[in-house]
């Protein structure tokens, strides 16, 4: 400590004016040198060093401080005020982060309720797809055997059939068809919208 004091005001004035200078030397720093001893805290608190704080960590809102207001003084409110604003750029960031997952999440829903009624969909096409077939092979088996009256009554409640069963099974299996491919869709846009939100979190 002895070597310190030993060294003359005006030497440690430039070791902390180059320091801020360099841009290496902040705020914080000087009010940490301040509290070592009594010279540095007298140093210090110097409205050059303030001033020159001044210069380097607010570049563009130079101004003469006014008349009742230090160097020091104008820094820590300049200083308050930076804080603030950075403090609220971080918040609307985060809240912006957080709107961007619960438009991810309710993306998620959607998809999973899309993906439940298109699967119960296919799950009822392709059951009555099934029947249908099953319906087909019976009656096909039937017709080597059953007596003329029956085919007969068969032909006619074919005939009193809205759709006959053919094109029906042929719109089954375009709708099973078309069911699969909106689900590898919508199993795409999940993975997607997931891989997303896992990103953004």
């Amino acid at each position: 400590m002895s070597s310190k004091n030993e060294l003359p005001g005006e030497l440690w004035r430039k070791i902390l004016e180059i320091g801020i200078k360099a841009s290496n030397f902040t705020f914080k720093d000087l009010c940490c040198v301040s509290i070592s001893c009594r010279r540095l805290y007298r140093l210090s608190n110097e409205d050059s060093l303030c001033s020159h704080l001044l210069s380097v960590d607010f570049p563009n809102q130079i101004s003469s401080p006014p008349s009742s207001s230090s160097p020091k003084s104008l820094y820590k409110i300049r200083f308050e005020r930076e804080r603030e604003r950075k403090l609220l750029a971080h918040k609307r960031a985060v809240l912006r982060k957080e709107s961007q997952v619960s438009e991810h999440l309710r993306k998620l829903r959607e998809i999973e309720v899309r993906l439940r009624e298109e699967r119960q969909k296919l799950k009822s096409a392709v059951s009555e797809l099934s029947n249908l077939h099953k319906v087909s092979q019976v009656s096909v088996a039937l017709d080597v055997w059953q007596p003329e009256v029956m085919r007969g009554r068969k032909k006619q409640m074919v005939e009193q059939c809205v759709v006959p069963v053919e094109f029906r099974v042929r719109a089954l299996e375009m709708e099973v068809k078309l069911c699969n491919q909106q689900l590898q869709v919508f199993d795409k846009a999940y993975v997607s919208i997931d891989f997303l939100w896992c990103a953004n979190v």
